[in-house]
């Protein structure tokens, strides 16, 4: 998507899926094989710790993966399965991986959209919601899962979906950021499943913290983050601005937005640019700074106050 010079600055290397890579004294990384537009190179699954782990977002349902994640665990138990939310891209894989190990699933809890079905509305995202997600203990912000020598704290960042989480490794000063904040591309946050408001809000809130990198559901970490999420917050509130203008220059329909403000874009992206339009739309008519010819829909047409 067309970026403008504020814009965070995105890391176009992609790691490769297909091989267990050691990031760190205490992480470990294997991606999915499910790469494509949204995904990247696949699903980054994480194995934290040595002597017993925890596994984070063990990815879509594939036993392959699943036994390639055991296998770099090198028969160390594993003590918990943490899944930041709840796409098909990121938790089914942990009841798989339960099944091979009775370890407990933990993290976000079962999925939930952020608000109910407009009239006439159906849920643009629905194929991707994993809703037979049912953890052993759904973590609220605070809570600690640890291990021999690793600490994880729960974080809460709804936004991209409305159950999800972000886990801090105390002992590294490091965040598995799930699908929030990722260095190849922006997240998706497309209504009713997820909230612009709720997606700003988190981002405002991780500012405050002091983790120096960032491992994310897709793609490589995020490196000075504090910086990139300032970036990713100023890009948000840049694009709720260029959709303004264009209300104001007349075009009422998203699709005439999308085709001004985002030139260029690859046509395969157009559906997830009209979605995060979308989603500005809606926050934009709860706060009074645009109306509606009716329910917030996708097909609504749309003014300036």
């Amino acid at each position: 998507m067309s970026e403008t010079q504020t814009d965070p600055v995105l890391d176009e290397a992609q790691p490769p899926s297909g091989e267990t890579v050691r990031l760190s004294p205490l992480v470990r990384r294997r991606i999915a094989p499910n790469g494509g537009p949204f995904t990247a190179t696949g699903t980054c699954s994480y194995i934290v710790g040595a002597e017993s782990v925890a596994i984070i977002d063990p990815g879509p349902e594939n036993a392959h993966h699943i036994a390639a994640l055991l296998e770099a665990c090198a028969g160390a138990p594993v003590a918990a399965i943490l899944v930041t939310h709840t796409h098909r891209d990121h938790s089914p894989g942990a009841r798989l991986l339960q099944a091979r190990t009775g370890a407990p699933i933990v993290g976000c809890g079962p999925h939930r959209a952020a608000r109910a079905l407009a009239e006439g509305e159906f849920p643009h995202l629905d194929a991707s919601a994993d809703r037979d997600h049912r953890p052993d203990r759904e973590l609220r912000a605070g809570e600690i899962i640890a291990g021999p020598g690793w600490t994880l704290e729960t974080l809460e960042t709804p936004g991209h979906t409305m159950n999800h989480l972000a886990f801090a490794l105390r002992e590294e000063a490091a965040l598995f950021s799930g699908d929030h904040v990722m260095a190849w591309s922006t997240s998706i946050v497309a209504p009713p499943d997820g909230s612009m408001r709720a997606y700003l809000e988190s981002l405002d809130a991780l500012r405050s913290r002091d983790e120096t990198i960032y491992w994310p559901g897709h793609g490589g970490p995020v490196r000075d983050p504090r910086r990139f999420v300032r970036g990713l917050a100023t890009h948000r509130r840049q694009r709720e601005t260029a959709i303004r203008s264009r209300l104001e220059a007349g075009d009422r329909d998203i699709g005439a937005i999308v085709g001004a403000i985002y030139q260029g874009l690859n046509p395969a992206l157009r559906g997830a640019a009209a979605l995060s339009v979308f989603a500005h739309l809606e926050d934009l008519v709860e706060r009074d700074l645009a109306r509606c010819d009716g329910p917030v829909l996708l097909t609504s047409r749309y003014a300036p106050v």
